[in-house]
């Protein structure tokens, strides 16, 4: 395998290679074609959700050549000396390009001076300068910022997305990875083709003989085993809050992050209520899962215990949700496990 960053080897280089944003696509090709270019975009969301990249794309479709793009981190450039920096170089026309294109990623770390400042600049810019801003913090950006610019929301990847592009991305780097090796990467990413790439390069360097198994991507990646997620499955179907909590604490105790044990537990129960609900969707849940795995959760289905149900779910959602702004990770968890089983032990 190359050396060479897979993030950066497999960065989409055209409109066609973007996943998962096709509202974003079809909107910026229809403005490049009809040759309706905005003079100031501003592109929010998640991290690794292919802001940058976009814009990139996005500048070299409207004929912006390397000399013509500037590319900013406002996160070290943030201060109004930058902006003044930039004010005075958009009065200079392009070298060869139709457009001079600045990028400004990270926007919402600028000062307000600086946001002052560049105000002025978006309010009446050279016809040929386009700026993009990129932020994952919008609601830090001033809204008079913001009215000045299109407005474009990126989406997380669905995990299908992201399982997808790992399985092909392992491909062409002339490795094999089981179904559910590719799907807990996807998990594991959370929604970020930056994180799943990343992640997949640490398993890849780690592989030796270009089979990727799920044991070994929970190996290198701290993720929990399967025989510890089943084991609470299984304490919340047989009642038993004692073996819940213990699950819970041999989790805290092999270093396992609880937002992503809990987690891999929501996907399993989910698999179980469509399971026992007849959806439909038995073949694609057990591509997802090792065989063994699978049959441990059609069993759980079958069993039809009392407390793997939708209310268990949304209590067990609802400590998702709280981990992290709980000073004890694992708190959220308990909580909901004392509060679903604390019947059985009244």
């Amino acid at each position: 395998m190359e050396e060479i960053a897979l993030y950066r080897k497999y960065r989409p280089q055209k409109f066609s290679d973007v996943l998962g944003q096709d509202h974003i696509i079809k909107v910026l090709e229809g403005s490049v074609r009809l040759k309706r270019i905005s003079h100031a975009y501003l592109f929010t969301g998640a991290r690794g959700t292919g802001k940058t990249s976009i814009a990139r794309i996005f500048a070299r479709e409207i004929g912006c050549q390397e000399e013509d793009l500037y590319e900013i981190d406002a996160a070290s450039n943030r201060g109004i000396d930058e902006i003044r920096e930039i004010k005075k170089a958009v009065s200079t026309t392009p070298f060869r390009s139709p457009f001079k294109v600045y990028i400004i990623d990270e926007c919402h770390m600028l000062t307000r001076d600086a946001f002052n400042a560049l105000l002025k600049t978006l309010e009446e810019p050279p016809s040929y300068v386009v700026f993009i801003l990129a932020t994952t913090e919008p609601e830090k950006v001033p809204e008079t910022v913001v009215s000045r610019c299109q407005v474009f929301n990126f989406n997380r990847p669905s995990q299908i997305i992201l399982r997808d592009m790992i399985l092909e991305i392992g491909k062409n780097e002339g490795f094999s990875l089981e179904p559910s090796s590719a799907d807990l990467i996807a998990i594991l990413s959370e929604g970020s083709f930056r994180d799943a790439q990343g992640i997949l390069q640490k398993i890849l360097s780690f592989s030796r003989d270009k089979k990727i198994s799920v044991e070994e991507v929970e190996t290198v990646t701290g993720a929990p085993k399967s025989k510890l997620l089943n084991d609470f499955l299984s304490a919340l179907s047989e009642s038993d809050l004692n073996k819940g909590l213990q699950t819970v604490n041999r989790a805290v105790a092999e270093n396992i992050d609880i937002k992503t044990f809990l987690k891999l537990i929501l996907q399993r129960m989910r698999f179980v209520l469509l399971l026992r609900l007849k959806a439909g969707l038995d073949a694609e849940i057990e591509r997802e899962l090792k065989r063994e795995d699978f049959e441990f959760l059609k069993k759980l289905a079958e069993e039809n215990s009392q407390k793997i149900n939708s209310h268990t779910l949304l209590e067990l959602l609802d400590a998702y949700q709280k981990i992290g702004s709980s000073s004890i990770a694992q708190l959220p968890l308990e909580l909901a496990l004392v509060k679903i089983l604390k019947s059985e032990t009244d």
